[in-house]
């Protein structure tokens, strides 16, 4: 049977592009159907997002040759600095240090802006002779033994093999899949903004811990940090609604004077907080990556990289399997991908989960227990390289496009 592609990706974010490319890198035939126009996504300005890029994910777009696009636009954290605080009394005595010196690999990762990101993504997606990308919205998808059809709501019919929900949180395609979510959310909202400061940073990422939610400051080229505040959903609101001035001035004491005088350097955004999880995330010729599949707190900064993980993921598993003779599109195969990244996923949102909750309080006991378990961690070299290794996204089995 004559199909419209070989795999159709829904959502054209950034897990969706590099999942085509990584497809298109071996000889398959992908479609993208975003329902955003293209010029939206490409000439966006900084809207405050940007992602710590753990080393096997910068090892993923190399691989895939988009990571020589973006690489001049890149910070790499050379250090990562984690302990508890109160705003206006700066850091507790116990604290964990993870420096550059301690991963033979190079830095444990980068951070980058989102929009120098999705540029070189959609870029590298035009220039590929096997990706086709439509825009458009998906308003109907059916599924049989041999194959799936999409139907847009301009009436266009797409057919292909294997359909790939890459449409985020609301996953349109989980839905109409009838595949369930669970999840709650943490009353909290993260503020997100870019900052301008006086001082180098040289590299240095910082995670502070407060009662009201973690703050963190995460080095962007230049002198400029970018910052995820999470505070409670009504506080939150209330520090939106203020002026650019008063904004600062509730900042500055949870900031500190580490990096000198500061100011808002763009935008500000808030962002509300929840944990989601697809109960399944594969159905017969259905399968579900990045947000789709799970969104969690951003407390680890993991987010984009666990998506990252499952695109290499089910890449590695639909390769191996047309290598073999194998149906890429049949549940038995979809399976494989599932069992590989459901438990990874469930094991990272469940200590996202948990380092919130014990974390974002101003219990003395816990306060206590946390501050010392820290001090741990930091003063045994092996327990420290181990906690580095995992998030530098190096440790379990690797995709083979993650492998150095």
């Amino acid at each position: 049977m004559d199909y419209d592609s070989d795999i159709t990706i829904v959502g054209g974010g950034l897990n969706g592009p590099v999942l085509a490319l990584a497809l298109a890198s071996r000889g398959r035939r992908v479609c993208i159907i975003d329902a955003q126009p293209e010029a939206t996504r490409k000439n966006a300005a900084f809207d405050g997002r940007a992602y710590a890029l753990a080393l096997a994910s910068v090892r993923l777009l190399r691989r895939l040759g988009v990571w020589s696009s973006v690489a001049e636009h890149a910070q790499p954290m050379h250090e990562i600095k984690a302990s508890d605080g109160r705003a206006g009394e700066g850091p507790a005595p116990f604290f964990l240090h993870f420096e550059r010196g301690e991963l033979e690999e190079g830095p444990m990762g980068f951070m980058l802006e989102d929009r120098y990101l999705r540029r070189a993504l959609l870029d590298a997606v035009n220039a590929h002779e096997l990706i086709e990308t439509e825009q458009g919205e998906v308003v109907a998808q059916e599924v049989t033994e041999q194959g799936a059809w999409l139907t847009l709501a301009s009436g266009a019919v797409h057919s292909t093999r294997l359909v790939v929900g890459a449409d985020g949180r609301a996953s349109g395609t989980a839905q109409r899949a009838g595949i369930k979510r669970t999840g709650w959310g943490y009353g909290q909202t993260a503020l997100v903004c870019a900052i301008k400061h006086e001082l180098p940073h040289n590299g240095v990422a910082q995670q502070f811990f407060m009662p009201e939610g973690p703050l963190a400051i995460l080095p962007l080229p230049g002198n400029r940090v970018s910052i995820v505040w999470s505070e409670s959903t009504e506080r939150a609101g209330e520090i939106s609604a203020l002026s650019d001035e008063d904004y600062l001035q509730v900042l500055r004491p949870r900031f500190g004077d580490f990096l000198g005088d500061i100011a808002l350097d763009g935008k500000r955004f808030a962002y509300p907080l929840k944990l989601t999880i697809a109960n399944q995330f594969v159905s017969e010729r259905v399968a579900l990556v990045g947000d789709a599949a799970h969104g969690m707190h951003p407390i680890a900064g993991q987010g984009l990289n666990a998506g990252l993980r499952d695109v290499a993921a089910l890449a590695h598993i639909i390769d191996h399997a047309g290598q073999i003779g194998e149906d890429f599109a049949s549940l038995l195969v979809l399976q494989r991908y599932q069992e590989w990244r459901r438990f990874d996923t469930g094991t990272l949102a469940a200590a996202t989960d948990l380092s919130n909750k014990l974390f974002s309080n101003d219990n003395p006991l816990l306060r206590l227990g946390r501050d010392i378990g820290m001090g741990v961690v930091n003063a045994l070299p092996g327990l420290k390289r181990g906690f580095m290794r995992e998030a530098a996204g190096l440790t379990g089995e690797l995709p083979d496009l993650m492998k150095a």
